[in-house]
């Protein structure tokens, strides 16, 4: 199967998709917000949106247990969204967590841009 490139798949869902979310302030949409997984700001925009990267990666609550799950989307499992996230929980201290993470990013390019922001969600 080819594969499609991320700038074209974002053509196609940036204005058609259901996690698309408008706020209108003063007779305009000039705030667009998206509520898809693996968008750590939730802003509709093709740096930040789950859907139309392939690499993402994302930190979330794990419960009762006061662990952290990361998240991150296996590259190869792009056709099947049932097994497309690999999900590792840690239930470490915070600077072991954070380094743990940090690693995760930088080796695999896993959005380093957005590190900051994941660093700041596991806090």
């Amino acid at each position: 199967m080819t594969t499609v490139p991320s700038q074209l798949i974002w053509e196609m869902v940036k204005k058609n998709n259901c996690f698309w979310v408008k706020q209108f302030g003063r007779g305009n949409a000039k705030v667009q917000f998206s509520k898809e997984s693996n968008n750590l700001y939730n802003l509709n925009s093709f740096k930040h949106s789950g859907l139309a990267n392939s690499k993402t990666v994302t930190i979330q609550s794990g419960g009762k247990d006061q662990s952290v799950v990361l998240a991150t989307t296996k590259t190869k499992k792009q056709n099947k969204p049932s097994s497309l996230l690999h999900k590792s929980s840690m239930r470490k201290e915070f600077s072991r967590m954070a380094n743990a993470v940090s690693n995760q990013v930088a080796d695999n390019h896993y959005m380093p841009d957005l590190k900051r922001q994941l660093l700041l969600g596991l806090a």
